[in-house]
């Protein structure tokens, strides 16, 4: 298991360790950044989450002990964040990278791992935890952005707006709806829509590298060692308890809690840049998530599995 684990991680660390490289050695222009951000924004990561969760094969899984174990344990931590808000000691656009760094998970990681455990039947625990966790917090991430982010707070009607116009949440709700409606996607456009979602994974590291600004690691500390509480400790342990209380055991409730004990996503980084967040800040935390990882999520998944 733990194996598999930490596997899933070695990539991910490449790709920002190379993405740090490309920036640094101006390898690429400087403006290639904000465009590369753009497209992973609006068409990439979209593409990602509309064909991830129309196509995804739920048969023989668990899937409403899995949705409620995960949707309940994700706000229970997200209104604990919130909670915690006053104390951190963090301006609200940093707020917004901490609150990332505590609800966020890395798809990528999630059904590697899950896959390398369980095979064929990982593949399907993991799709049904996207379909539950990623719109979620996607949602719970544009409201935070909404309150907090550098734009200011917004009126609940502009608030409406970028829920109805996010393009993260559209594709979401889009790829639910095809599921439901079991129309998937259109055989010809299928596989033009999971290249496009393919290619979010390294172009999205590749930016999280980019933006890292090593020179200011010491201010990462606080916010890193916050976020990485939620994350690693909290969020595992609310899922537990999420999982007795739905009745959800075996491989499904180890696929919740691997999924619920992941480094925040390169798409954080993403979100941050483009809806008023501390960008650099989101960088530092998901680069310092994915090595704290190789310790945080093995170690989670074998203390608490057993009282699954």
């Amino acid at each position: 298991m733990i194996a598999e684990l930490l596997l899933a991680l070695v990539p991910i660390a490449v790709l920002i360790a190379l993405g740090a490289w490309l920036r640094h050695s101006q390898f690429l222009a400087d403006s290639f950044w904000a465009q590369a951000e753009r497209l992973g924004y609006y068409v990439l990561l979209p593409a990602l989450f509309l064909h991830g969760l129309s196509t995804a094969k739920l048969d023989n899984v668990p899937v409403q002990g899995m949705i409620t174990a995960l949707v309940f344990s994700t706000l229970t931590v997200a209104a604990l964040l919130l909670g915690a808000r006053r104390f951190l000691g963090a301006d609200d656009p940093a707020f917004t990278s901490v609150f990332q760094g505590g609800v966020r998970f890395n798809n990528y990681v999630g059904v590697s791992a899950v896959a390398g455990l369980f095979g064929a039947q990982g593949i399907a625990l993991a799709a049904v935890a996207n379909a539950a966790i990623v719109p979620t917090v996607n949602i719970l991430c544009v409201l935070v952005f909404a309150r907090y982010g550098a734009g200011g707070r917004m009126s609940a009607a502009k608030v409406a707006r970028q829920l109805a116009l996010n393009p993260l949440v559209l594709a979401c709700f889009g790829g639910i709806l095809l599921q439901a409606l079991h129309l998937g996607l259109p055989v010809g456009i299928e596989p033009a829509i999971k290249a496009l979602g393919m290619a979010s994974l390294p172009l999205g590291l590749l930016c999280v590298g980019a933006a890292l600004e090593l020179g200011a690691m010491r201010s990462w500390v606080r916010p890193v060692a916050y976020s990485s509480v939620f994350k690693f400790l909290l969020m595992p342990v609310v899922t537990l308890v999420a999982c007795r209380i739905a009745g959800l055991d075996g491989k499904a409730a180890i696929a919740a809690l691997v999924f619920q004990a992941l480094p925040t996503a390169s798409s954080s980084y993403i979100m941050a840049r483009q809806l008023g967040g501390d960008a650099p800040l989101m960088a530092g935390i998901i680069a310092s998530q994915t090595l704290l990882a190789g310790v945080a999520l093995p170690l989670a998944v074998m203390v608490l599995t057993p009282w699954i």
